[in-house]
This record gives structure tokens, C-alpha cells and sequence, in this order.
């Protein structure tokens, strides 16, 4: 489980924000602070894995915020959730490493997908703790793009409410393992996300073609099924 801080000096975003990242399993909020304050503060004596940041708090901007952070050695993810869109801001926040950067008002499904970015990129760097090969650092850098070629060469039409992120996450995982087949909960703990997401991605994926389901009876009692390229390994 991933460990995030909101600042969000409005108590309704910072609401909205909390229960948008608890949306999912793989994360939990452990603090909301109203300024750049405050969550140094925390930092002095804590860690988090991601921080949702906006840039207007009192007492200092979002990227004085930032700066300070470095400063104290702490290097979490950052995802902007911020009005401001102005170019030199925006500018100033990529060169500070901001993996994400989301204009007010927003949708859900743009807050997910953030999200969603964030565990691929965190799960291609826990997959690589020896070192990375150039393939592994394309797949990586790659990451926000979308997928161009479907299994039969040609774009994926996506089926509403599914995301390209997140569906390279799960192809992803599988490709890793092309000899194997697993069940949707087994994938859903490998890759962090929840079952019923998972589940949503493989029957996708079975109705495009690309993956095979197998029913299995082996299992002692209720059958399940297994997703996969090929035969079980």
C-alpha cells in the first residue's frame, strides 16, 4: 500500500481529493494539511510515497513547497491539483518533477488515471531493483502514453470507463509472465489495483482476443478462472 499527503488548504477539495485516492486500495491517506507548513512539518518525522499538491496555500507556493522537500532529502511523487495554469508555473513544476499536473475543475476519471500512472511507474521501478536495460526504461518512460497497436495491429478501441493506463499496466504484468496464467485477484495483488478493476481489464482483453480465459477445477473447491497468453506454466 502507497502512502499519500494531500495539501489543499480548501477543506471541500481536499475532501473530494481524500476520498478520490481512498478510491482505491493500493493507497492510503495518512494526513491532510491546509499549507506548504504544515506538511514539512510532518516530513521532519514521517515519509510518504506521494504528495497531492496544490499550488495556492498559504504561506508558500507549491513550488516552494517542493523546494524545501528536497531540501530535507525527501523525494516523494507529486501530483499537482491546482488552478494554476499559467505556462511559467506550469513550467517551473515540471523542471521540479511533478509526474502530474491537473487543471481545476477536473474529472474523476483524470484523478484516476493520475493515479493509475503513478502505481505503473512505481511497479516498473519495484520490478527493476537490479538495474534497468534500455527496453525496461522505454517501457517506463513510455508509460503515459498510449498504447498505439492492439494485439491484431491496429489502435484499441477502449470500452467506456477503461483506461489505456491502466489496461498497459495489466498487459504489461502478463507479458512479464507469458507462460503462466493467473486469476484476477492474483493479478489485482501483483499490480496494486483491485479486483473488480482487474476484472473489468481481462474480460476486455479476453473479448479483443488477446488473452484466454481458463476455467480451472483443480482447485479443491469453487472452480476459478485464469487469464493468460498461452497454456498454464
Amino acid at each position: 500500500m502507497y502512502h499519500v499527503i494531500i495539501v489543499e488548504d480548501d477543506p471541500m477539495v481536499a475532501s473530494i481529493n481524500r476520498r478520490y485516492v481512498e478510491s482505491s486500495d493500493a493507497f492510503r491517506v495518512d494526513g491532510v494539511f491546509k499549507s506548504g507548513t504544515e506538511a514539512l512539518e510532518y516530513f521532519g518525522s514521517n515519509t510518504a510515497d506521494l504528495v497531492i499538491l496544490d499550488y495556492f496555500t498559504p504561506l508558500m507556493t507549491g513550488a516552494e513547497f517542493i523546494d524545501k522537500l528536497h531540501a530535507l532529502g525527501k523525494t516523494p511523487a507529486i501530483i499537482m491539483v491546482t488552478s494554476a495554469n499559467d505556462t511559467d508555473i506550469v513550467r517551473s513544476l515540471l523542471r521540479r518533477g511533478v509526474i502530474d499536473y491537473l487543471v481545476k475543475p477536473f474529472a474523476y476519471e483524470r484523478f484516476r488515471a493520475a493515479l493509475e500512472r503513478f502505481l505503473e511507474r512505481a511497479r516498473h521501478l519495484e520490478h527493476n531493483r537490479g538495474g534497468f536495460d534500455q527496453e525496461a526504461l522505454d517501457r517506463m518512460m513510455a508509460r503515459n502514453m498510449p498504447r498505439q497497436d492492439g494485439p491484431a495491429g491496429h489502435r484499441d478501441a477502449l470500452a467506456k470507463g477503461l483506461n489505456s493506463a491502466t489496461l498497459e499496466l495489466v498487459r504489461g504484468f502478463l507479458k512479464e509472465n507469458p507462460d503462466r496464467l493467473f486469476t484476477s485477484e492474483q493479478i489485482a495483488e501483483e499490480v496494486r489495483l483491485s479486483r473488480v478493476t482487474i476484472r473489468r481489464y481481462v474480460n476486455y482483453m479476453v473479448d479483443t482476443g488477446e488473452l484466454r480465459s481458463v476455467v480451472d477445477y483443480k482447485t479443491g473447491g469453487r472452480p476459478s478462472i485464469r487469464y493468460g497468453f498461452s497454456g498454464p506454466g
